[in-house]
């Protein structure tokens, strides 16, 4: 896709909630939204109610390490803006109510700590950014444009900080921030107005540098309840030192083997300290460390080690639970403004939150929100992968989408593999109609060969057109490799020869050797046209065999030699012809002979319809379907991209060509691309019957008889391609109602509704659609399935009345952001145009309201259906005609006009909507109209 093209990404999570280990917490200044990093590189939006229930909103994509640490990045309640930092030193700036990414970054160090301060220029309030981490300094980054400022250095003794505090002052200017290094040195340096200003990298030098013995420091926390006392939490002790002069007040070792990982003040005389398993303490302070107190500072000089002050209240005993992957993020938080809550929140790696407020307040996982769900998250193919008896479906473990076909292919955990169109399945998944009752609907194959869980799937000719386009790999758990035909559905081969899982597979580069290993079990790759895959990661690693002598020789020769070009391959032919007749290997004769027969067909077929100057097809796809998920061990997630430009751009081709529409199918796919005309086919026949008739005469009778079986086994298997093709259909109009049935605004207008379902011949979604949001750089936010029960509080709070799931459906999707908002509406009015100006634009007469309804086959799988023609276009009645005109046009008058009114959004201005929709569809039509370009 590309990144100046509106894309769309609409979600399928499935039953199984994404893997969410937290790493990092942080709650935004109202206690409406927390935020949480994994150890996988998401970010999770929680929404949290005045009642202190939590419910996650969206997922954030975008970063590829560890998240380390998360900062508030504006001070302002109406701009809610976060920083994240992960593991490769990436940095990115996100708006929470959006989920957008506004600006990125990757550093050459990582950052442990990230604190957000605010100064004041004149009138003008600015943000800074302080981080600290792997590196013997710290940062100033600006927390706009993540540019690195100026930065804190120290002069005596540099080394990395551990973690530091920034103590505001109320009576002058100054700041001060405090760091602790890792070999126990207290740093302070003072930030004055003249600094914080500083847009340069002149450093700034510390003010004052003293041990104070602290060695693997987890946390400095300053008491904004009396400012002047610091608290500084080891793994193995916590001590409380004086904001003035940095002296030691009060200090605590751990006698268990339990390790301190932070602490708060809770009061003036109060503080809270957590451990690495999850426990909490409250211990109240000795009235040495009190400055309201008579005896403060009184035991200066004279406190013990192990003087421990009473303990108050223990909280979050974990000793009787399971154990956990990772140690649990604890954070404590009070809010200065309304509501004053003090709460200490707690993500574990089981993707769970749990909230305190001196006792249990709520606690809620990622999956235990997934299983509340009614009705449940869909998964891509959930409708054919639910067995009798069976309460969850069998999980999809590998997924490949192939464009041109429109195919969606999944292996799932049992080691069969599902090949499905997709634009059909996902309607089963979201939208109401006849489908939904069918068994076995939509149309699909099952391949089955693998032992057990399919772990991944590659179509290699969607990667290199050296590849053949029948040919579809699979790998597995059982140490196993297939090759499929995928239009037969035939295993052509197995590799059964390795040492373990299969983790992936991946094409070779173009540079690598086509000819193939001379011995061993590669002799199947013959199969693929005289090229061969790479198959890695085996789990575990084991030596397959050693060869020796010439076979060695032969392999590492194949292995070096460059890929040379179609002419020097043929110049070889008699090279390789004297070393197959050397081996009599009949295999090898009929290899060399397809091979040179196929590659002269190849470049004299691609010279022909060079010189007849054929237009390229629009390089773009009107939808992808990309597998996700967060982690390895995970099922896949579907994500469907939909190019808005692309389909109007398909649509209006499509109609450029009528009165003969294309339709999709396996066997006009073969057809089309093996020849583009009947010159073509006549050409190719020409070629193939002479160069056969030289191979024969060079050969003699030992291809002849090889050469008919080769003709009878193609005969065979066009056969049996005819017998398990999967329906034809339209792959555009498709894709167009799947995506305006999505978009429309339903239940907004009851009549309009009729005539998008009657007249035009959309379907009404069944459940909320998780929506998503592509921003800078390719990072995305997706809404979770869990997020109508925020967005049913948000628009409840903005219509005044209390609103159902019913309600929300459709419409619900306007209210999540206004960036959604305006992409979603700019989508609907230019595509409603564009169909709004086709011939017979209407989705009613689709086959998926006219195939019957088949019973499923006793004792197994559904019977997959047989081919049936699609729906003829319907003739052209000029009454009907507008009629369809008519409600196209009602449908982008609503969006335009209607919908920002009832929805209150007063800055969409209906005008501006309609002039961009107007000059994309124009900018469209250009692409389509535009001279022929060579590739």
């Amino acid at each position: 896709m590309s990144g100046n093209n509106l894309v769309l990404p609409i979600v399928l999570w499935g039953r199984t909630a994404p893997t969410h280990c937290i790493s990092s917490l942080l709650v935004m200044d109202d206690f409406s939204t927390i935020i949480t990093g994994c150890h996988d590189g998401q970010i999770c939006l929680w929404d949290m109610t005045p009642e202190l229930e939590i419910c996650p909103r969206a997922m954030l994509f975008g970063h590829t390490a560890s998240i380390t640490c998360l900062s508030k990045a504006s001070a302002c309640s109406d701009k809610q803006y976060i920083v994240s930092a992960s593991e490769s030193g990436e940095m990115c700036l996100w708006d929470v109510n959006d989920g957008r990414c506004i600006e990125f970054t990757k550093l050459a160090c990582a950052h442990i700590g990230i604190q957000y301060y605010q100064f004041t220029i004149g009138t003008q309030r600015e943000g800074r950014l302080l981080c600290n981490g792997h590196y013997p300094e710290i940062l100033v980054v600006d927390a706009t444009s993540l540019e690195v400022l100026y930065s804190l250095v120290s002069k005596i003794s540099p080394d990395w900080i551990s973690s530091m505090s920034i103590i505001r002052s109320h009576r002058t200017q100054e700041d001060t921030v405090v760091a602790v290094s890792v070999t126990g040195i207290l740093k302070v340096w003072i930030i004055t107005p003249e600094v914080s200003r500083m847009q340069d990298l002149d450093p700034v030098f510390e003010e004052e540098s003293k041990p104070i013995y602290c060695q693997g420091c987890q946390s400095i926390s300053f008491c904004t309840f009396t400012q002047s006392s610091l608290l500084v939490v080891c793994s193995k002790y916590w001590r409380v030192f004086d904001a003035g002069d940095y002296s030691l007040l009060c200090s605590v070792s751990n006698d268990n083997d339990q390790s301190w990982t932070g602490g708060e003040f809770i009061a003036a005389d109060k503080v809270i300290i957590w451990t690495e398993d999850g426990c909490s303490y409250i211990y109240k302070l000795p009235a040495s460390c009190l400055p309201a107190s008579e005896h403060f500072r009184s035991d200066v000089g004279k406190t013990k080690e192990g003087s421990i002050p009473p303990l108050v209240y223990s909280i979050a005993d974990r000793s009787d639970k399971q154990l956990l992957i990772c140690p649990p993020v604890t954070r404590f938080f009070f809010s200065r403004r309304e509501p004053f809550h003090k709460l200490l929140i707690q993500g574990d790696s089981a993707g769970r939150m749990t909230l305190w407020k001196l006792q249990v307040s709520f606690t809620i996982s990622l999956q235990e929100a997934f299983d509340k769900l009614t009705p449940v998250s869909s998964g891509i193919i959930d409708q054919l992968s639910v067995l009798p008896g069976k309460d969850e479906p069998i999980k999809v473990t590998a997924s490949v989408y192939i464009p041109s076909q429109g195919r969606l292919v999944c292996g799932r955990e049992d080691g069969s593999i599902i090949l499905v169109p997709a634009t059909q399945t996902a309607i089963v998944q979201l939208l109401q109609g006849e489908h939904m009752l069918r068994r076995g609907w939509p149309p699909h194959r099952t391949l089955r060969g693998h032992r057990n869980k399919v772990t991944c799937v590659l179509y290699p000719y969607q990667v290199s057109p050296r590849y053949d386009q029948r040919s579809l790999v699979s790998g597995g758990v059982d140490f196993s490799v297939i090759v499929w035909d995928i239009f037969t559905g035939e295993m052509k081969h197995i590799f059964c020869v390795h040492g373990g899982e299969i983790t992936q597979l991946i094409v070779p580069p173009e540079n690598c050797s086509v000819r193939p290993p001379p011995h061993g079990s590669m002799s199947a790759f013959r199969l693929l046209k005289g090229t061969y895959y790479l198959f890695t990661g085996l789990v575990p690693g084991a030596l397959d065999r050693c060869v020796m002598g010439i076979t060695a020789v032969e392999i590492l020769n194949a292995c070096d030699e460059l890929a040379p070009a179609t002419v020097d391959a043929l110049s070889h032919s008699a090279v390789n012809l004297k070393q197959a007749m050397t081996r009599r290997s009949l295999a090898a004769l009929k290899n060399m002979a397809q091979h040179k027969l196929q590659t002269l067909a190849t470049n004299l077929l691609a010279a022909d319809n060079a010189d007849k100057g054929n237009l390229p097809k629009y390089s773009h796809n009107a939808l992808v379907v990309q597998a996700m998920k967060t982690n390895l061990t995970d099922p896949d997630m579907h994500v469907l991209f939909f190019d808005v430009e692309a389909v109007i751009i398909q649509l209006l081709t499509e109609e450029a060509q009528r009165p003969n529409p294309m339709l999709v199918s396996p066997e006009t796919l073969q057809k089309s691309q093996a020849g583009a005309d009947k010159g073509g086919s006549l050409l190719a026949h020409k070629i193939f019957k002479q160069v056969k008739e030289t191979m024969k005469e060079t050969i003699k009778e030992h291809l002849l008889d090889e050469d008919e079986d080769e003709e009878e086994e193609m005969r065979r298997r066009e056969e049996k391609s005819k017998s398990l093709s999967l329906l034809e259909y339209n792959l555009t109009m498709d894709t167009a109602k799947l995506f305006m049935s999505c978009l429309h605004a339903w239940g907004l207008n009851e009549q309009l509704d009729t005539i998008c379902l009657e007249r035009l011949g959309m379907l009404r979604p069944h459940c909320p659609i998780s929506f998503g949001l592509i921003s800078r750089g390719g990072h995305m936010s997706l809404m979770l399935p869990t997020f109508k029960e925020s967005l049913l509080r948000q628009l409840s709070l903005a219509t005044g009345r209390k609103l159902s799931l019913s309600d929300i459906v459709g419409k619900g999707t306007y209210g999540v952001s206004r960036a959604v908002t305006t992409h979603h509406l700019l989508s609907v009015i230019s595509l409603a145009n564009t169909l709004m100006g086709m011939t017979n634009a209407t989705f009613v007469g689709e086959h998926m309201k006219k195939a019957p309804a088949r019973p499923p086959r006793p004792g197994g799988t559904p019977e997959t259906p047989r081919r049936t023609p699609a729906a003829p276009p319907q003739p052209s009645n000029p009454a009907l005609q507008a009629q369809i005109k008519q409600g196209w046009s009602q449908l982008a008058a609503m969006h335009c006009v209607m919908l920002p009114d009832l929805l209150g959004l007063d800055k969409f201005r209906p005008p501006l909507l309609e002039m961009l929709a107007r000059r994309w569809q124009d900018r469209c039509l250009e692409v389509c109209m535009m001279p022929s370009r060579k590739n």
